[in-house]
Formats: C-alpha cells, sequence, structure tokens
C-alpha cells in the first residue's frame, strides 16, 4: 500500500521535527538560565565591592581558594546585613575578620549539636 507507507514517513518526519523542536528550547533554556546566573553572580560582585574594602575583598578571594562554601555563606551574610542597615559599608579587612570568626564559630557549635545528637543515638 503506496499510501500507507508516505503516512509512516509522514509520521516519522514529524516526531523528528517535534524532538529537534523540544531539544532547541531545551538549549535556549539553558542559555537562559546560564544568562541569568551570570547577571546574578555580577550584581553579587558589585555589591560586595560597594560593601568591602579592596583589602578585605582580597582576603575573601584568598579564603575561596580554601573554603569556597564558608566563603559564600559570608558574603550571604555580609549582602544581608548591608541591606537591613546592620552594618556600615565600607567593611574593612579587620571588620571582616571579625564577622568571619563569628560565622566560623557559629559552625563549629551546630557541628558539636550535630555530633552530639548522633552520639545519642
Amino acid at each position: 500500500m503506496p499510501g500507507s507507507a508516505e503516512f509512516y514517513e509522514d509520521q516519522e518526519l514529524e516526531e523528528i521535527k517535534r524532538r529537534k523542536l523540544l531539544e532547541y528550547q531545551r538549549q535556549l533554556e539553558a542559555a537562559q538560565a546560564e544568562r541569568e546566573a551570570e547577571e546574578a553572580r555580577k550584581r553579587r560582585e558589585e555589591l560586595l565591592r560597594r560593601i568591602l574594602t579592596p583589602e578585605a575583598r582580597a582576603r575573601l578571594a584568598n579564603l575561596r581558594i580554601v573554603r569556597p562554601e564558608l566563603v559564600e555563606a559570608l558574603e550571604t551574610q555580609l549582602i544581608q546585613l548591608a541591606y537591613a542597615g546592620r552594618i556600615q559599608p565600607p567593611i574593612t579587612d579587620e571588620e571582616l575578620k571579625r564577622l568571619l570568626m563569628q560565622l566560623m564559630s557559629r559552625q563549629r557549635e551546630t557541628e558539636v549539636r550535630v555530633r552530639f545528637t548522633k552520639g545519642r543515638t
């Protein structure tokens, strides 16, 4: 049946088109998400540039090599404190060290508490 073969070819062609369209849409969405992430990173860097002195930014850059998760938490905290008006920019290197010590001591307390809880069970 000649008409039947054409029908299947048309269906196959439509399926290929549909898959290609979906793949293109996924690529566009991924590119958009990447652009948004890059814009957010740039906004964060700009905020930190306004909040921190050059020496404090240098300290964070050095610390990021060793403890990126700690720096991420500290940067978030700094931005939140600045927005809330609880710190006055620019934050000097000395002030940053003090905040860093506070954050590290809180993390240690949490680790001790978690270990203690696990040890009891």
